[in-house]
């Protein structure tokens, strides 16, 4: 049986990259949290009928609600063998799954402020379809138009330098607690990565290296 993991870091770690790439070696699903959210209103679910009220009319879907969407999907059956979870959003987020479910491993994508900076500021995102491009390795082969559908490249507000740094301090002050919370229970790997430009498959065979030591 694989085990359930969470995957940690801050905007533009590489945590959905890294997560969909290594939940297929292991046959386990990929779990981003954006993903299910629209995913759970689209199918009309108990809790995405819940979320879309509040999606509906702008406001932020409360903290039990969003708690309840991931459990909702983390109990489905094609988890029981295992899972990627990306990510808690927080330590009570954290301390609800784990009524539930049992994590065996949180993996925390450690990237410095500067690296942070350095990735998001190249990426752009299609307006039509939300695939994203990082500009230093992954080009469309014409600029400004997604490979995928044909549609506008563009920057998001949040994606220039003075916004990721407000992204960060908001996502220090809830990752801090999160990270000692798993700390404590002596499941936390920390992936360093110095330099923001490696191929992504250099972090994804140091995660996997990690993974195998830590289960060894």
């Amino acid at each position: 049986m694989a085990p359930n993991i969470v995957f940690l870091g801050p905007p533009g770690s590489g945590k959905g990259t890294y997560a969909s790439r290594i939940a297929p070696k292991l046959g386990i699903p990929h779990i981003a949290t954006g993903d299910i959210f629209r995913r759970a209103i689209a199918k009309e679910t108990p809790m995405g009928l819940k979320a879309k009220k509040y999606y509906n009319s702008g406001k932020m879907v409360p903290d039990e609600i969003s708690t309840g969407v991931v459990i909702e999907r983390i109990t489905q059956p094609d988890c029981k063998n295992g899972f990627i979870l990306d990510a808690p959003y927080d330590v009570q987020q954290a301390r609800e799954i784990d009524k539930r479910v049992k994590i065996d491993v949180a993996v925390n994508l450690d990237l410095s402020e500067e690296g942070v900076i350095h990735r998001l500021s190249k990426r752009v995102v299609c307006r039509k379809c939300a695939n994203i491009y990082n500009l230093r390795n992954v080009r469309p082969k014409v600029d400004g138009v997604c490979d995928k559908c044909g549609g506008e490249l563009y920057e998001r507000e949040d994606d220039k330098p003075e916004a990721i740094r407000k992204r960060l301090r908001v996502y220090e002050e809830r990752a801090d607690p999160l990270l000692d919370y798993y700390r404590k229970k002596g499941i936390l790997i920390n992936i360093v990565t110095k330099d923001p430009d490696l191929p992504p498959q250099v972090t994804i065979e140091k995660i996997e290296k990690a993974l195998k030591e830590f289960f060894s």
